[in-house]
C-alpha cells in the first residue's frame, strides 16, 4: 500500500482511542462566506464512514439518478479508451527526453506520497491549535477521501494487472499491457488506475469544495493535482489513461461520496 494511504491509516489507528474532536458552530468571520453548522467529526467516526462510503462506491449504479450521471460515466470511460492509442507513443517520448529530469526529481512518487499525507495533516494541526473546527473537519474529510480512493485503487489494480510503462520493453510497446503484471499486493500491483493521481485529486476536491469561497484555492489545488498526474506519465510510472481514470475517480469519490453532494453520480 502506498505511503499516501499508510500515513492516514497509522494516524487513524493511533488517535482513534483519544478524545473526539469537538464540533463547534462554524465561524462566520470568513470574508464573503458563512459556514453552516455541520456534523461533528472525529477520528473514530471515520471507521463507520469508510464502511458506508465503500458500500456506496461499489454499488454506485444503483445511486445514479439522472441521465447526466450516466453521461459523465460514459465520458470518462470513453476518454480513457481514447487515450489508450497513446500507450506506445508516451513511453518512447519520455524515455528519450531528459528535459523532465528535474521536474521528475521534485515530483517523484516518494515526494508526492508524502505531500498527499502532509497537507491534510498540516491543516489538522493548524485547526487544532487555532480551535478551528472547520479546518479540522476539512482535514479529516481529506483523509477519508484518500483512504476511500486508495482502497478502490488497490482492488482495480489487482484486477487489471496492467504493466507500467517502465516495465514494457521498447520493442513491445505496441502489445497489450493488460493482465500481464503477475504480482498481487495490498496496495495493488498493476498500473491502472494511478494511485498517486487519485490521492492528489481526492485531497484537491475536498479542499476546493470546502474553501471555495477563496477563489484561488480550486486553481491551486487542481493545478497541483494535475502536476502530480503529469509526473506519473513523465516518470514512466503510468499511462495517460491510468492518470485520467485516477483523476476522475479521485474527484468523484470525494465530491459525490465523501462530501455527499446532492444528486450523486
Amino acid at each position: 500500500m502506498s505511503s499516501a494511504t499508510v500515513v492516514p491509516l497509522l494516524l487513524l489507528s493511533s488517535v482513534c482511542g483519544a478524545r473526539h474532536i469537538q464540533q463547534s458552530t462554524a465561524e462566520a468571520s470568513r470574508s464573503n462566506f458563512v459556514a453552516t453548522p455541520e456534523q461533528a467529526l472525529s477520528w473514530c467516526s471515520l471507521l463507520p464512514s469508510l464502511a458506508s462510503d465503500q458500500k456506496r462506491i461499489w454499488l454506485f449504479p444503483s445511486g445514479v439518478r439522472h441521465t447526466r450521471g450516466w453521461l459523465a460515466v460514459l465520458a470518462v470511460a470513453g476518454g480513457t479508451a481514447a487515450l489508450m492509442p497513446l500507450d506506445r507513443l508516451e513511453p518512447r517520448y519520455f524515455r528519450s527526453n531528459t528535459s523532465f529530469n528535474r521536474f521528475n526529481a521534485i515530483l517523484s512518487g516518494h515526494n508526492t506520497s508524502i505531500a498527499a499525507a502532509v497537507i491534510p495533516a498540516s491543516l489538522l494541526i493548524v485547526g487544532v491549535f487555532r480551535g478551528d473546527a472547520y479546518a479540522r473537519n476539512t482535514a479529516l474529510l481529506a483523509v477519508e477521501a484518500v483512504i476511500d480512493a486508495e482502497m478502490v485503487t488497490s482492488v482495480m489494480k489487482n484486477i487489471s494487472h496492467r504493466l507500467r510503462p517502465a516495465a514494457v520493453p521498447t520493442n513491445q510497446l505496441g502489445t497489450s499491457t493488460w493482465f500481464r503484471d503477475k504480482g498481487v499486493t495490498l496496495g495493488g500491483a498493476g498500473s491502472f488506475p494511478s494511485g498517486h493521481t487519485i490521492a492528489a485529486f481526492s485531497v484537491a476536491t475536498v479542499f476546493s469544495h470546502r474553501y471555495r469561497h477563496h477563489r484561488w484555492v480550486p486553481y491551486v489545488s487542481y493545478g497541483l493535482a494535475g502536476l502530480v498526474g503529469f509526473s506519473r506519465i513523465s516518470l514512466l510510472s503510468h499511462f495517460s489513461s491510468d492518470v485520467l481514470m485516477g483523476a476522475a475517480l479521485g474527484y468523484s469519490i470525494s465530491h459525490f461520496v465523501v462530501l455527499r453532494e446532492s444528486g450523486g453520480i
